[in-house]
């Protein structure tokens, strides 16, 4: 099954985002640059928004694909 140019796009970003906290964590480490941590915060937000994203358009598919029938309970 193909996936849309939307999803590989998300995908995309959020792999971006997570190779820039490593490299970033890892340069600031060894001291090869010297920045505020907030710009970490910063990429983690960015990475949450790009995954919430991702969730709800597979939950929207889901939904539109599948009627979900609840089971009555017997007492």
């Amino acid at each position: 099954m193909a996936r849309s140019i939307e999803d590989m796009i998300s995908y995309e970003v959020f792999i971006i985002v997570g190779i820039l906290i490593a490299l970033g964590a890892v340069a600031k480490l060894f001291g090869f640059v010297d920045f505020s941590s907030d710009w970490f915060w910063f990429l983690a937000g960015i990475g949450l928004i790009v995954e919430g994203i991702i969730s709800l358009a597979k939950q929207k598919r889901f939904d539109k694909k599948y009627k979900i029938i609840e089971k009555a309970e017997n007492k």
